[in-house]
């Protein structure tokens, strides 16, 4: 089987796509994959760090108000239609999947028109302008959050999950921690905004510093590499009063840290939810108020309405308010194992193998 994937701008469009490649590698040798991104999207980075085949077009979004910028936007739009047709004959895939962004509007919409099976992956619970648009020329949409089915035609929408999800399930507990200088057998709470940080969220967990550093619980804290320095300067003075938290810039290894954990802090974007999910892990989720449609904060309550996670929102986050719903979790072991046994019904852990079967099914 051929398989065209694209989508870019972000990792949350493109890790999904590259768990589905993984998965399709495993289970079918004789496979071969095209990546198509974005010439100035993150795609640049992590694709190169792969063996696969990868192409990008020049493209850009929409503006928000009516700017010249625009009439360029939709040149180049009508421009990588025209390149990605030429792509696509030339390498003549059975199937095109778009997990998102601008490019993927471009590539799949060309691969409909040259009558080439075409499938969305839509990882958030409510979809972004691009798979609004590419919808109506599909063949089918798969989709990771049951709330997300309201905004696509019904017969062709499938419930498949993320596939990133099934990259991590079957991971065990292991003696992780105490690489972290934290003890393995102890209830573990992990705080991460992201690769480079959340300034809200770190802001709330150093005031809270002082209040966790007296719980029975332990704390393993990403600070985000570009907040490290500053943070270990403000608590310098004060870090051997406490031996149950560990400060890291960056985890490189998160998901085997989230299967030694008990409840997660963090924000709620598509791929770390897929992750936390399948694992089964708890939640106290930031949502962050500068994406596209507040889609973080409506993929954290599709999880808060199903009792898997508990929500702050950004703005209203403080030291005090983060203490008192992690301890509600943690020092309440019925609540903690419900609100686990919640996470682990909202992770499909076979979602790469559900996006497959829907994959053959228009094939």
């Amino acid at each position: 089987m051929k398989i065209l994937v694209t989508g870019g701008g972000t990792g949350g469009h493109i890790y999904p796509g590259l768990a589905f490649i993984n998965y399709v590698k495993k289970i079918s040798s004789d496979s071969s994959f095209l990546y198509v991104g974005a010439k100035r999207g993150m795609e640049n980075k992590i694709l190169p760090q792969t063996d696969l085949p990868f192409l990008t077009l020049e493209i850009q979004g929409f503006k928000r108000k009516l700017t010249f910028e625009n009439f360029k936007t939709i040149q180049l739009f009508l421009k990588s239609i025209r390149q990605a047709k030429k792509i696509i004959k030339d390498f003549q895939p059975d199937v095109v999947i778009g997990t998102g962004g601008y490019v993927s509007g471009a590539v799949v919409y060309a691969a409909s028109k040259l009558n080439v099976p075409t499938v969305v992956h839509e990882q958030n619970s409510v979809p972004g302008i691009t798979n609004r648009f590419l919808a109506r020329y599909v063949d089918k949409v798969g989709i990771a959050f049951k709330d997300a089915a309201q905004y696509f035609p019904k017969d062709k929408t499938v419930l498949v999950g993320n596939p990133r999800a099934q990259e991590i399930v079957g991971i065990q507990r292991s003696d992780l921690l105490r690489d972290f200088d934290l003890e393995p057998d102890k209830k573990t709470l992990l705080v991460f905004g992201g690769s480079q940080g959340a300034l809200k969220i770190n802001q709330a967990v150093v005031a809270a510093i002082p209040e966790f550093a007296k719980k029975d619980y332990q704390i393993l804290y990403a600070s985000g590499e570009r907040y490290y320095e500053e943070i270990n300067e403000t608590i310098g003075m004060t870090k051997d009063a406490f031996t149950n938290i560990s400060i890291k810039p960056y985890i490189k290894n998160m998901t085997e840290v989230m299967a030694n954990c008990e409840l997660l802090v963090g924000r709620a974007g598509a791929t770390s939810i897929a992750e936390f999910t399948g694992l089964g892990l708890p939640a106290v989720l930031i949502p962050s108020p500068y994406v596209t449609n507040d889609h973080q904060a409506k993929n954290a309550m599709s999880l808060v309405n199903n009792g898997a996670a508990k929500m702050i929102k950004d703005d209203q986050l403080t030291a005090e308010n983060l203490v008192a719903t992690v301890d509600e979790i943690m020092e309440d072991d019925t609540l903690l194992q419900q609100m686990a046994a919640e996470s682990k019904k909202q992770g499909i852990p076979d979602a790469a193998q559900r996006l497959y079967q829907l994959v053959q099914s228009i094939i």
